[in-house]
């Protein structure tokens, strides 16, 4: 049953119209009628759906506990969004790596043998599938206990639990790529809000005036011990601001970081070196060490997001990372060398090594270009002053065969008529040199969408705004390929034939698949898959934008985040 299937029945129960819970939900009419309709649904943990439980138990005249009421509607929420998909296919890896019995497997869950084997195939679904995963990863629990099956378990799930049942249950339910959603959902919807400007002020970068005190270190340096090493890390940072010299700065660390996190005052310290350098015009190369969990991975690239927006940042990474027993740090300047070892577990008992003798800084810019070398691009970031690069990219991209995914902010550029492409842009005064510029844009996109669409399909995931909605968030035209740095805004009447207009090309092209999200994902960011390979994040204003994804563990987290999915 579906969440607008399980409203009805209720409301058909009692009796009751839209209008009624509309008025006991505080939820407009608008919005009940979506709900009713499956157009919409709320999110499971939203106040919509708290308001909505309530009303239920108004209108049943507490007939059904509010409880009851709520775990109903959260047990259809569990079952739209479980991934059958994902469990049939850990379910059958699962029976062949273990070579599990399956009519042994039937007796102990109580589920006949032919059922198990159709739903390891994908033929048909658990109707409990929370409780059948429970029933398998407690068989496997008991059955395989010899320590190659333990072994043989470890390896296929890649779960750092200790309990055999815990490993095995996640693994069905995929319970890991549904926190690795949650995070990507996070951080997309970060980027999305993130605003240049307003970081700016509130850090008071516009502000910040860089050092100019002469700053003198001996040749070389040695610190021993934590807190010598972050005195280390900030001396760097201050001799290399405070010199003459303006070349790039190298940076590739994988010492721990728990222990200089924990340090509030050193962190701010750091991060007003590394402000000063950019504010200074000094372009930084930086490989990020990756080899961590998903989520430290993804709040440590948060942090690196709005640095990355001043276009000063080349990030890297390195795919293969083979010991866990060193660690070492080497920075380099144009005039300082910056160089830390320590062994794993043993942080405090590690040692920095600082430099200004040319002979030594000479040999680390040595290193750090061969450690450039060796490591690869995490993604490539392009401003208005790279927008040549980045449409030769586009350019690349799209004269490769390769299917597309795209979701979007705004509707498809390239659907729109000319026509109406003047209207709007008349009607938001935009000058003739920019019309003609838009305009031909647009055209060269439709020219190359085209092309691509006779053999490869395009699947664009949009949100309709109802008129009201449209009020509160009028949008605009999707230009940031183009650079354009205004905003070119419609009216509800030109969305709409905008909107028409793209229903029209698609029901035309079968190669182009027009999705419809029941709420809107993102206002200012749109996310384009090149062929499940690398991610494009274009961010409309604030600034304008691109990131191109190259990094397979995050384009392949990206690509599994679904906006259809309902909220």
């Amino acid at each position: 049953m579906k969440f607008n299937e399980l409203l009805n029945k209720y409301l058909e129960e009692f009796n009751c119209s839209s209008k009624t819970l509309s008025e006991l939900a505080n939820i407009s009419p608008a919005v009940i009628s979506r709900y009713r309709s499956g157009k919409r649904t709320p999110a499971i943990d939203s106040k919509q759906l708290k308001s909505i439980i309530n009303a239920i138990k108004q209108i049943s005249e507490n007939k059904y506990k509010e409880e009851d009421i709520e775990k109903e509607f959260k047990n259809v929420f569990q079952k739209a969004e479980f991934n059958y998909e994902s469990f049939s296919k850990n379910l059958n890896e699962l029976i062949n790596t273990l070579k599990i019995n399956i009519k042994d497997m039937s007796k102990y869950t109580l589920c006949d043998a032919s059922s198990i084997s159709r739903m390891r195939y994908g033929k048909i679904k658990p109707s409990e599938p929370v409780e059948f995963a429970n029933k398998i990863a407690s068989y496997v629990t008991n059955k395989c206990t010899n320590e190659i099956d333990r072994k043989k378990i470890e390896k296929l799930t890649n779960n750092d639990e200790e309990n055999l049942y815990k490993k095995v249950f996640k693994y069905l339910i995929n319970k890991e790529e549904n926190k690795n959603n949650d995070m990507i959902k996070t951080f997309l919807n970060n980027l999305d809000k993130f605003n240049l400007n307003d970081y700016i002020k509130a850090i008071k970068f516009d502000e910040l005036k860089v050092p100019s005190v002469p700053f003198y270190i001996t040749k070389t340096k040695n610190y021993f011990g934590l807190e010598e090493m972050k005195k280390a890390e900030l001396d760097f940072l201050k001799g290399t601001v405070l010199s003459k010299n303006n070349e790039d700065v190298f940076m590739c660390s994988d010492m721990p970081i728990e222990d200089l996190a924990k340090d509030i005052d050193f962190s701010k310290k750091w991060m007003f070196g590394i402000a000063c350098l950019l504010k200074k015009g000094i372009h930084l190369n930086i490989i990020h060490n990756l080899d961590r969990p998903f989520n430290e991975m993804m709040l440590g690239l948060e942090s690196w997001i709005p640095l990355y927006m001043t276009g000063q940042i080349n990030p890297f990474y390195f795919k293969d990372i083979n010991t866990n027993i060193y660690h070492n740090l080497t920075y380099v300047s144009g005039t300082l060398a910056l160089a830390g070892e320590c062994i794993e577990n043993y942080h405090k008992d590690g040692k920095y090594f600082l430099t200004s003798n040319k002979k030594e800084v000479d040999y680390y810019k040595t290193k750090a270009n061969n450690l450039l070398k060796k490591a690869n691009n995490l993604m490539n970031i392009y401003k208005e002053e790279n927008s040549k690069s980045y449409n030769l990219f586009l350019d690349d991209c799209l004269n490769k065969d390769g299917n597309i995914k795209r979701i979007l902010s705004s509707l498809p550029l390239f659907t729109m008529s000319d026509d109406l492409l003047n209207e709007i842009l008349k009607n938001n005064k935009v000058s003739k040199k920019d019309i003609n510029k838009i305009l031909n844009y647009k055209n060269e996109e439709f020219n190359k969408y085209n092309t691509l669409l006779k053999n490869n399909t395009i699947n664009d995931i949009i949100y309709i705004l109802s008129k009201e909605e449209f009020t509160k968030n009028i949008s605009s035209l999707s230009l940031s390929n183009t650079f354009y740095d205004k905003k070119i805004k419609y009216s509800y009447e030109t969305y709409l034939k905008h909107l028409k207009e793209t229903k029209k090309f698609a029901s035309k092209n079968n190669n182009y698949i027009l999705n419809i999200s029941n709420y809107l994902t993102f206002n200012n960011i749109s996310i384009t898959i090149f062929d499940k390979k690398e991610v494009i994040i274009s961010k409309e204003e604030n600034p304008t934008i691109h990131f191109v994804i190259k990094y397979p563990k995050l384009v392949n987290a990206i690509n599994n985040f679904n906006p259809l999915v309902k909220e």
